[in-house]
Formats: structure tokens, sequence, C-alpha cells
């Protein structure tokens, strides 16, 4: 049988093959949800406990803390395959993975010698913490973002964390966090009160009920209207000091592992996107080519205009296929093909690139499908609303291709300064 998955990612694994069937195996339960989900703006509960028994909160968690042991390409494989049925709930579950990496990262920060000997043991038992918990069913919520921006930075920190005894108080407003009032835990950046550099971040896993947070008002958001993107306010939020790492610069350690971007197998969410984008396509290939004109007894789909329509669907989709599997080339490769700087640089300009690319997809089916498919709840409407996320999601194509020129040029004009004073 040929999996949804097989379409992004050639030649699986045995072991590849068997977590991606678990993954198909909660799709009919996504697809009969997805549409009740996008009305109502609500991410389906009943979806927690289908993806808990079906292992999938432990994917890409490793073997020996009670995880599946999948890794970069399963999640992209999942996040495919799941945007194909609810982008909302992929979404969600996208996030949720992208916790692991606050988990493994600094275990690779240990093993690579950065930490010394007595903060080990305190960044090996958060880190172990964590990814014992995801695998055992815990659903998290990777709350980074806020609503303060700086000019310089796609994310600001502003949430303050405090000790006190026993552990930390927080407080301060996380926005656009999926599963907000769904996920067990929220897993919390924050800087510890008194510090004004990226040493003083830190990591907390703050439970969902616990007193003093609250949930942001309702995002009524232009796509992805289930995945509970609303976001928290916390006032005063006890968090034990076993649920805290706080040593001085473990945040700036953990990423200098990291191959990818600050939140963590950040290609994946593009996958849902792509998902997405590969569902419509087929979805109005089927209709067009299933209909015929009156008069001439023709399908609709072999009219000029719509020719025309289905080639650039075509070609973007395939454009968006061409950026992300070199984008998981390059950060699952071993040994690495590029330096972490040239693969940072290629993920800025394939991140916009792939956003467009599928938005146009989707754009693409509402001119062929016509009015009749224009409609709110049908797969095109919910798709150009689920797709349009993806131009502003993080930072839109113009921002990142704006960091990968500065890159470009200023890597240029330090090689020729050194040629000069060579």
């Amino acid at each position: 049988m040929t999996l949804i998955a097989e379409r992004l990612l050639t030649k699986l694994t045995d072991a590849e093959r068997a977590r991606m069937e678990r993954v198909e195996s909660v799709l009919p339960a996504l697809r009969e949800a997805a549409a009740k989900a996008d009305e109502t703006g609500e991410f389906p509960i009943g979806h927690i406990a289908l993806m808990r028994e079906a292992g999938l909160l432990g994917l890409i968690i490793p073997e020996e803390f009670g995880g599946l042991g999948g890794g970069l390409r399963d999640l992209a494989g999942a996040t495919f395959t799941l945007g194909s049925a609810c982008p909302s709930t992929a979404l969600a579950y996208f996030f949720h993975n992208t916790s692991a990496s606050r988990g493994l990262l600094p275990l690779e920060a240990i093993e690579a010698g950065l930490f010394s000997a007595d903060e080990v043991p305190v960044v090996d038992a958060f880190a172990r913490r964590l990814l014992t918990k995801m695998a055992g069913g815990t659903w998290l919520a990777n709350f980074a973002s806020e609503e303060v921006k700086s000019s310089s930075a796609n994310i600001a920190i502003a949430t303050v964390a405090s000790p006190v005894e026993g552990g930390w108080s927080l407080s301060g407003v996380k926005s656009f966090g999926c599963a907000t009032g769904v996920a067990d835990y929220y897993l919390v950046t924050a800087k510890v009160d008194g510090t004004t550099d990226a040493d003083g971040l830190a990591l907390f896993l703050v439970g969902r009920d616990y007193e003093g947070v609250t949930n942001r008002p309702k995002w009524n958001g232009l796509g992805m209207r289930a995945s509970a993107n609303d976001g928290i306010i916390m006032e005063n939020v006890f968090v034990p000091a076993e649920d805290s790492l706080t040593v001085p610069g473990s945040f700036v350690k953990m990423l200098q592992m990291s191959r990818g971007s600050f939140v963590g197998n950040q290609l994946a969410i593009m996958a849902t996107y792509l998902g997405a984008a590969q569902n419509v396509y087929d979805y109005a290939l089927e209709r067009t080519t299933g209909k015929t004109f009156a008069d001439t007894g023709k399908t609709i789909a072999s009219s000029p205009m719509h020719q025309v329509i289905i080639g650039n669907m075509a070609e973007r989709l395939e454009t968006a296929y061409l950026w992300i599997r070199r984008q998981i080339e390059l950060e699952t490769s071993e040994p690495p093909l590029l330096p972490k700087s040239e693969v940072y640089k290629q993920w800025r300009i394939a991140k916009g690139d792939i956003s467009e690319a599928c938005f146009q997809v989707a754009l693409g089916a509402l001119k062929a499908c016509g009015t009749s498919a224009a409609t709110m709840d049908g797969v095109i409407g919910r798709t150009l609303r689920d797709l349009a996320m993806a131009l502003v999601m993080t930072f839109p194509a113009e921002r990142g291709r704006l960091e990968a020129a500065s890159m470009i040029t200023q890597d240029k004009e330090n090689e020729l300064f050194a040629s000069v004073n060579s």
C-alpha cells in the first residue's frame, strides 16, 4: 500500500513506514471532524486521545525514553499526512513536537561538553523529564511567541520568571500558541528577572490548570481556525523547580546544537501546508475531470483556460516539493552537507517560497472550480484560508529573502575584505 507520506518522502525505511502507518490510522477521524472544527473554530478534543492511543505524541522521542524513535523525516511525513486531512490538527501537533527539541538539544549539548560538571545533573534531569512526559502521552504546547516584537527579531521574550521558595513565579503574555486550553502542559520560554541577554532565557513546564493561567481572548483567525491558537496570560504562576531549566546560558547552548531554527524542526510546519496544498490540488483535479460541458461532452479540465490553471498549479506544487525535500536533505543528512549558517540561509528562502507556492495552488483550485466551489465550508474555501496563514506564519517571504540577501552580501564583503588585507 502506498502511504500519503510517500508523496513527500521517498524510500521509507521499514521503521519509518511503520510509524507512518500509525499516522494514517488516525486520518478517517480527522477528515470526518475537519469541516465542523473549521466552522466552530474549536479544536476537536477527541483528537487528543486518538493521537495518544496511536502513540503519536512520542513520535520523535527516542525509544530509551519510551517514544517511537522517529526523527525529522518522520515529523515532516506526519505533518504532511495530517495536513492533507485537517491542517488545524496538524499545526497543533507540529507545535507539540517542537517541544522535543528542548529535551533533545540539551542532551546533545551535555554530550558536546558545553555544560560544567555541576550544571549537567540539572540540565539532564529537565531534559529527561520533558522527553519522558511526551513519550508517556502528555500533550505539550510550545509557547515562545509574544505580542511584544522588536525590529531586529521575529520573537522577543518579555515574560519574566522570578525566583520564589521551591521554584519560580511567571508573569507575562504568550500569543498565538497552538493547543491553548487543550495541551496538558505549556512549555514556556521566559527570561529570568534581572537578566538582559539571551543567557537569561529559561524554560518552564506550566500546567494548563495552574493557578494564575488564563486564556487570551478567542482568536478568530483567517486560517487554521481549529488549532486553539489563542495564547495564554500568566499572572504570578508558580512553577516547581523540577519543571524549570534556568541554568544561565542553557538556552543558547542548546541552540548551538540545532541544525534548524529557534522553534525546532521548523520545516515540518511547511509540510503541513504542503499536505493541504496537495489535497486541494487533488480535489480540484478530480472535480474538473469528473464534470463535462453540456454541449461538447468534454471534461471541464480540457478547456484551454483550465489547462493553463492546472499547469500553473502543478508547477507551483512541484516547486514546493523541491524546496522542502532539499531542506529535509540538508537537515537530516549525515554527515552534514553544509555548515549550519548555509542551512539556515537556505531555510529563510525556502520557507517563503513554499508558503507562496502552496497558497497559489489553492488560489488556482478556486479559479479552476469556479463559483459553485467557492464556499466557506468547502475544501477550497477552508484550504484557501488555511494556506493564507502560511504567508505570515513566523515571518513572510520578504523578510526571509531580505535576511538571506544580507547574509550573502555580508559574506561576500568579508571575503573581499580578507583578500585585500591578506
